[in-house]
Parts: structure tokens; sequence; C-alpha cells
């Protein structure tokens, strides 16, 4: 059984002013990393207004439709943007996702990686924000629960910058574990370790600057064991690359083997867990060559686990 690749050109539409840190070159990079890789490379659907709705209202998926500019962009905050294609990228980021889901739950793929943008972590339930606009690792856990009546789902986020929008999208359900490691401080300032979320099901651990791959072990080694506790029916990795050494937008140090060893630990919780099944979805890494290395180890762990 191989590992599912999941993604559409239209993501490669969402375009954002120069200079900005999320822009075009990050998934041409990334497909080209991946492109000798034997995938089963699957063309990602356009979400169902459904599909978002189970975790955004109906009036934000509106204010986005009226947002989209018809030339050039639209500013929805200081820092996230829409170009004429962007919704269309969001909607098929969205719909990775949820493919994904259901081919990993139906046996189709023992595991699947989404290679899509705009990434989704920071979106809330009426917000925009932090280059994102649609929660998509929070709509994989809430379909895999409400489609394919997973009993529980574990949302794991290793993105350098806090997964707020997921958080706040899934927090509420005592059915899903969020773990987030994260540098802080740092941009949101969320993720603090003794927020648990109002059922306990949230775990963040705050990592400070400068530190690197054996203080992310360590972390990661507890975190795993608060999962195997937990249980999971499927396991949704929200996949930031940008707490690379080599990453421009923040300050801590870890390295490609650190990005290798995580998902192996992954890949081995979910083979104890719940049949492999993983759908892992890409969200930061801004300096190219790490990022593409950094997805490349990941993918090519997920394939090995998927023999």
């Amino acid at each position: 059984m191989k590992t599912a690749l999941l993604t559409h050109a239209d993501c490669l539409n969402h375009v954002t002013p120069e200079g900005h840190p999320e822009r075009v070159a990050r998934l041409e990079h990334v497909l080209h990393a991946l492109e000798p890789l034997a995938l089963n490379r699957v063309t990602a659907p356009m979400a169902a207004d459904d599909d978002i709705l189970r975790v955004h209202p109906q009036r934000y998926v509106d204010y986005l439709r009226e947002m989209r500019p018809e030339t050039r962009f639209a500013r929805l905050d200081a820092d996230t943007w829409m170009s004429p294609g962007s919704l269309d990228a969001a909607f098929r980021a969205v719909g990775a996702v949820v493919r994904a889901v259901d081919m990993v739950t139906g046996g189709e793929a023992k595991n699947a990686f989404c290679a899509v943008r705009p990434p989704g972590h920071h979106a809330e339930a009426e917000t925009p924000m932090g280059f994102c606009l649609f929660g998509n690792a929070a709509i994989g856990a809430k379909h895999a629960l409400e489609f394919h009546g997973a009993g529980r789902v574990a949302v794991l986020d290793f993105d350098v910058h806090h997964g707020n929008g997921t958080q706040a999208l899934l927090e509420d359900d005592p059915r899903v574990l969020f773990v987030s490691s994260h540098q802080m401080p740092l941009w949101p300032g969320t993720g603090r370790a003794e927020d648990t979320g109002p059922h306990g099901t949230v775990m963040n651990m705050p990592l400070p600057p400068g530190s690197g791959g054996a203080e992310m072990r360590a972390a990661w080694s507890r975190a795993f064991d608060r999962v195997r506790r937990f249980g999971a029916d499927i396991i949704i990795v929200s996949a930031g690359f940008d707490a690379h050494a080599e990453d421009p937008l923040a300050n801590l140090e870890w390295q490609t083997e650190d990005y290798r060893w995580i998902m192996e630990e992954i890949c081995a919780l979910a083979d104890a867990l719940c049949g492999g099944r993983i759908v892992s979805t890409l969200e930061g890494g801004y300096d190219l060559t790490a990022l593409s290395a950094g997805v490349k180890a990941q993918v090519e762990v997920m394939m090995k686990a998927a023999t």
C-alpha cells in the first residue's frame, strides 16, 4: 500500500505580494523534492461548503467570497492576503485533507501527505490570520469524527508557531487531543503550557529560542506517552518546517534529521494505536531548501511505514 500524496495546481494560484514568506515557491520546491518518490498521487478535490462548516460559520465563508479580489490582492490582516486564486486554493487545501481522511479510513492508503497551501492552523472560526484562511487540520479531525465515526482523534502540530486556530476550533471537543510544540516567545503569543483547554485535552509544549533537537525530542517523547494514554483512531499532523535552524521567521535549531525522527515516532505510534492511519498536511516552513528537505524526509518515513 503506497503513501498517498494529495495536491492540486490551484494551490499554486494563491499568490502573495512580493517578499511575502508564504509564497508560491514553497509548494513548487516541495513538489519538486517529492517528484522522484513512488507515491500514490491524488488530485485534491474542491471541498464542499459542508466540509468547511464543520468548524467555520457560513457567514465567514461568505465573507471570504466577498473579499476575493478580481485582480491583485486583498489584505485580510497584517500578514494574510488573498489573490484571485486564493479561495480556490483554500478550498483545495481543505478538500485534500478531507479526501486524505477518507482514503486512510477506508483502506485506500495507510497514510497520506497533503502538499497544499494556504496553510491552516492559525485560522480561527471567523478570523483569517497567520497566512491561513480555513482550519485544514481541524476540519480533517471533525470529518473523521462526524463522517467516519472515529471515537478519538489526535492532532499533532510541530510548526514553530502555536496552532492557535486549531486549538480554538477543537478544544471544546473532548474526543480530540491537540498537541503543539512551538517557540515561545513568538507570534501569536498563545500556547502556554498551563493552557490545557476546557477538557484537559490540549497539550502545549513551548520551547525556548535557541533550543534544538534534544529539547524537541524530550518534549515530544512526553507527548507521545500522552497520546498513547488518550488513544486515537486516526492521527492528523500539522507539519510545519519553520523550526529548522535555517528558517528566517524563528529561532529554533531543528535539523532535517529531527523531522525524520518525529515522523518515525508518529508512524510507530500510529501503528500501535490505529493501524498506521496518519494524515499530514503542510503548514509553515520558509527556507526553501530546509522545507523541501524536511518534507522529503518525512514522506520517505511515511512510505516506509506504508509498506
